[in-house]
């Protein structure tokens, strides 16, 4: 008889326990000293029983799969990637020292005189981690109350969805109604309304699982690099989609890329840029050696977490190689040190009139360009929300400077709080790097009303912030910048403000 199945059936499992004459138990969540019932168990025994089932059962798949794992192929090869989990102080020194199941690797390489085997690193938790985080056995209260009004939070929730494809969409204030699970239902509605989940024939079951693993690599300590800026990504994102000149040619996978690309695109930042990573000498850096290291990170993380959820192993392997690598070069194109390459190719295209969006290549370049859009989208939005935005980036960026004062390193540019302001700041960032961009996709839009809507808001936002420099600034301001900054030019401003090397 297996040992799961003898020990379900011992005679132990039927035993029911009772608390200590004098002592009342209390279940999970109640309150202790109020008379209930006796458990069924009590909580060490509970926990012994977890123990010995959990230990059982990892024995017996250790048993059946120790000879598949050994002989199994190592396909799609990745470079050993791993999870940052915000760890951007830790000295080098210390890296190695990380629990065994923080790490991701997708496979392991093949060393000369060694086999290459590929080991699966499972998601799952280890007991201990699983048993610190589960409130049931730990038998305590939540600290989060109980909300009688959470069915009218859902309700406006879904009357918000109703309207996500308005500009002045409030993700804020839809992330609070969904008690911060925003990118995931927002993502299970737009997969439902773009009709991608019947198309694909998706389990629903695992892309929420999916869509889980992602929202929680996003680090919420972050306050501008987390999962409410994937979440206002990829609602900018669905705007863009159904701009007339661009949605009649969208086919389904190309959707599916650009909504999956701008919920993942920024996917386990750590909160501070590339050059921060580089002259840390940070592993990442070594890893991707020094270009596009945190877009790589996310989409090698991407693609781990699709796997691993294996919500597209249903589909043909040709079509899912495929979708992987769209899904990393949508991410990639993310990087701000290519903002020049991609613009220039844009004016060209333009000035031209040779973009065929019948052809793949075309619109996988104009995706491309939606999601650079979306990605800096901030100062296009209302002045409430863009202000906001605008303040959380800027902390970023001084939480950066804090960190690199602290260990000796020279600060960054914008990094600097007691220099660099944030109208200082964002009028360098709308100047050099949102105004052209937004410019010339109004030119592909054909001036839509979403394009000139965030043309005058950016407008608007731009004049917001030279009212709110300070005095002796504001006459050399001009039409960019702060004195700080005017005399840098594009490259200091591309090289760190917005997402691919900004905190």
């Amino acid at each position: 008889m297996p040992v799961l199945e003898r020990y379900f059936h011992s005679a132990e499992l039927g035993r029911r326990w009772t608390a200590p004459e004098g002592v009342l138990p209390s279940s999970a969540g109640g309150r202790p000293g109020c008379p209930q019932g006796p458990l069924p168990w009590d909580l060490p025994e509970m926990i012994r029983m977890v123990k010995l089932v959990w230990k059982s059962k990892s024995e017996l798949q250790a048993t059946k799969q120790r000879g598949v794992l050994e002989n199994e192929d190592a396909l799609h090869s990745f470079a050993g990637d791993v999870r940052l989990r915000g760890q951007t102080g830790v000295p080098a020194e210390r890296r190695g020292s990380y629990p065994f199941i923080d790490f991701r690797l997708l496979n392991n390489t093949t060393h000369s005189g060694e086999i290459g085997t590929k080991k699966k690193v499972k998601r799952l938790l280890s007991f201990q981690r699983y048993f610190h985080a589960s409130r049931l056995l730990r038998g305590i209260i939540p600290q989060a109350p109980l909300h009688l009004l959470d069915e009218d939070y859902l309700g406006q929730a879904r009357h918000m969805l109703s309207k996500v494809g308005m500009w002045d969409f409030d993700i804020f204030l839809f992330d609070r109604l969904t008690n911060g699970n925003s990118l995931v239902t927002l993502l299970c509605h737009l997969f439902n309304t773009h009709g991608l989940i019947h198309h694909f024939k998706l389990d629903m079951v695992t892309l929420h699982r999916f869509l889980v693993m992602v929202q929680e690599d996003y680090h919420s300590q972050n306050p501008y690099h987390n999962a409410v800026h994937a979440a206002d990504v990829t609602q900018a994102m669905n705007c863009y989609l159904k701009e007339p000149k661009l949605a009649s040619f969208l086919t389904p996978l190309d959707i599916m890329l650009g909504l999956l690309a701008a919920a993942a695109h920024d996917v386990d930042h750590p909160g501070v840029n590339q050059p921060f990573l580089i002259k840390t000498n940070h592993h990442l850096a070594n890893l991707y050696q020094n270009m596009s290291v945190l877009e790589n990170h996310h989409w090698r993380s991407t693609i781990g977490m699709l796997r691993e959820s294996r919500l597209l192993a249903h589909l043909p392997k040709e079509m899912t190689q495929d979708i992987e690598q769209q899904l990393g070069s949508l991410i990639l194109a993310t990087d701000i040190n290519r903002q020049n390459e991609f613009l220039t190719r844009l004016k060209a295209h333009l000035h031209n009139e040779d973009l065929r969006l019948e052809d793949v290549h075309d619109r996988h370049f104009m995706l491309q360009i939606a999601l650079k859009c979306a990605d800096i989208c901030n100062p296009c939005r209302i002045w409430e929300m863009s202000k906001q935005w605008s303040e959380r980036v800027c902390e970023e960026f001084y939480r950066q400077g804090d960190l690199e004062q602290k260990f000796e390193l020279e600060i960054s540019p914008l990094c600097n709080q007691q220099k660099d302001s944030i109208p200082s700041i964002q009028i360098g960032f709308m100047t050099y790097i949102v105004e052209p961009l937004f410019r010339e996709w109004a030119r592909f839009t054909g001036n839509s009303t979403l394009s000139e809507n965030m043309l005058s808001h950016l407008s608007h936002n731009k004049a917001q912030w030279k009212s709110l420099l300070p005095t002796q600034h504001r006459s050399s301001s001009g039409g960019g910048g702060s004195p700080d900054h005017a005399g840098q030019g594009t490259e200091n401003e591309e090289q760190t403000v917005t997402k691919g090397n900004a905190p």
